[in-house]
């Protein structure tokens, strides 16, 4: 999949900018098995890649000008700015934002820029939780690098730069106070793998997923609105709650203390942590029971996710909490519990991931689209 769209990428830009490319770059987009909103809270996550992804293509120009073309998703969007300046942001939204951020990030850390002009492709899905601007930034991050003189094959701290740009992007071009699992995943995730990450330390445990396993992402067609408010609302609760107990991060309580010390911390503070706590917990028997090739106890852990997101975080909508009980229905049907489902990304729609042994994925699925459709599914170690 990375070849065939940087070859797109190389075509788009011969034809929107008629200029041959240099080199190209790729970032994939990620699928979050367990571990929401814990990022930013310094927990664990174990995101692993999509064979989707972004392609960016460069080609040097003698001025100081960036000139960029979007052609994604069916259409074809330009951004031209000077390096003269540092970019503007645009209003909120806008695709250039991720471009002119990530310019401006690279800048801020003294890397030394020219003109160029770039196409950008990419198949990620975009507000469906599957990180569509991570794998564009991370993309764009790859290809600034190249562009200042570095290494063809990027280090692993460089790859960590990237995704701080990346992060820092988000947070002071797009407005979304995210944590570091997406850009991380779309920096360093391999295929047929999953990524145990430390957000505190950025240490990273690479676990292959078992050859009989599958996971199907489930696209809801509930788009994400307002996802930047509601995430920021959330981020700025959970430090509201790490304040009450004294500790650096929720990653730092323990589940002891929670009930313990609550004291006079609200009811929505104390269930943002509670989420916080326990998912950290959830995600750690779920990396276990991966290794362990235990697809019951890692069904089991996602079911819990979902439960703790939808109660405690809020953060699931109905189309996606009844998608996620018809598919952990199917698989209690079809598999004997062996696996489950939950929603995966940040919330307030997007997509539903399941894994499972592959030999249920067929009636799983034809049992799905007999009970609520057509609908768009991916697949990770399915063809």
């Amino acid at each position: 999949m990375s070849h065939r769209l940087q070859r797109e990428a190389r075509i788009a830009l011969q034809h929107h900018l008629q200029r041959e490319s240099v080199f190209e770059s790729f970032a994939p987009g990620r699928v979050n098995l367990i571990g929401e909103h814990t990022d930013y809270n310094e927990g664990f996550v174990l995101p692993c890649a999509l064979e989707l992804g972004t392609a960016v293509a460069m080609a040097p120009r003698t001025d100081r000008r960036i000139v960029a073309i979007s052609a994604s998703h069916g259409q074809v969007h330009r951004d031209d700015f000077s390096l003269d300046e540092s970019p503007t942001p645009l209003p909120r939204g806008a695709w250039g934002n991720y471009l002119r951020g990530m310019v401006a990030a690279a800048r801020n850390a003294d890397e030394v820029l020219s003109g160029m002009d770039i196409a950008i492709v990419g198949n990620v899905p975009q507000g469906a939780g599957l990180s569509s601007s991570a794998s564009l930034s991370v993309a764009l991050g790859k290809l600034l690098q190249r562009a200042a003189g570095n290494a063809a094959l990027p280090s692993p701290s460089s790859l960590q730069h990237v995704a701080r740009w990346a992060q820092w992007t988000e947070h002071h071009y797009a407005g979304c106070l995210c944590g570091i699992m997406d850009q991380m995943a779309a920096a360093v995730a391999a295929p047929a793998e999953a990524l145990l990450l430390d957000c505190r330390d950025l240490s990273i445990e690479r676990i292959a997923l078992p050859a009989d396993w599958c996971v199907l992402i489930i696209d809801s067609g509930t788009r994400r609105e307002l996802v930047a408010g509601e995430y920021n609302q959330r981020r700025r609760q959970c430090e509201t709650a790490a304040r009450h107990y004294g500790v650096p991060m929720l990653r730092d309580l323990q589940p002891s203390q929670l009930s313990k010390h609550r004291g006079a911390l609200d009811e929505i503070c104390f269930r943002r942590a509670r989420h916080v706590v326990t998912e950290n917990e959830r995600v750690l028997r779920a990396a276990a029971a991966l290794k362990a090739a235990d697809l019951r106890a890692f069904g089991a852990a996602l079911q819990d996710s979902h439960e703790s997101l939808r109660l405690d975080f809020e953060v699931t909508v109905p189309a996606v909490d009844a998608l996620a009980a018809e598919v952990n229905t199917l698989i209690s049907r079809h598999a004997d519990g062996r696996g489950g489902a939950r929603m995966t990304g940040g919330g307030f729609g997007g997509c539903v991931i399941a894994v499972l042994e592959r030999a249920a994925a067929d009636p799983i699925l034809t049992g799905l689209r007999q009970t609520v459709g057509q609908l768009q599914i991916f697949t990770v170690g399915l063809h």
